[in-house]
């Protein structure tokens, strides 16, 4: 399943429990929790360009599947890290104490980050 388009963030869960245990600092949590996002995604075979705007914050990150590259955590720390494809849509990566998984569902991309036992879920549905 091709991962190609563009996704408008709809909904998100303990947005701001997560964003503080990554260590993120109040004022920017407040500023953050009510902005919407969109992540546009280029796939080209096993490699992928994501790239996240939030308000006037883009974070691009780009990789090879099952390759290590350098990405960038929500926190803007950038973290060498390997990107796994599980069967033909779901991306799996783990950056130091942070696991996430996105999982594309039809229009929906559903994207689950977990530090501890703090989930954090974001659902976005595509728009083009």
């Amino acid at each position: 399943m091709a991962f190609n388009g563009k996704y408008e963030l709809q909904s998100q869960e303990n947005f701001a429990p997560f964003m503080k245990a990554i260590g993120l600092p109040d004022d920017l949590i407040e500023k953050g929790k009510d902005i919407k996002s969109v992540s546009d995604i280029v796939q080209t075979g096993h490699h992928f360009k994501i790239t996240v705007t939030t308000g006037k914050k883009v974070l691009v990150n780009e990789f090879t599947i099952g390759q290590e590259t350098e990405v960038e955590s929500p926190s803007g720390e950038k973290i060498k890290a390997i990107v796994n494809l599980e069967g033909n849509n779901k991306l799996v990566v783990k950056m130091q104490t942070i696991t996430s998984v996105t999982e594309l569902t039809g229009d929906l991309l559903v994207n689950t980050m977990t530090v501890g036992d703090i989930i954090y879920k974001r659902t976005s549905k595509r728009v083009s």
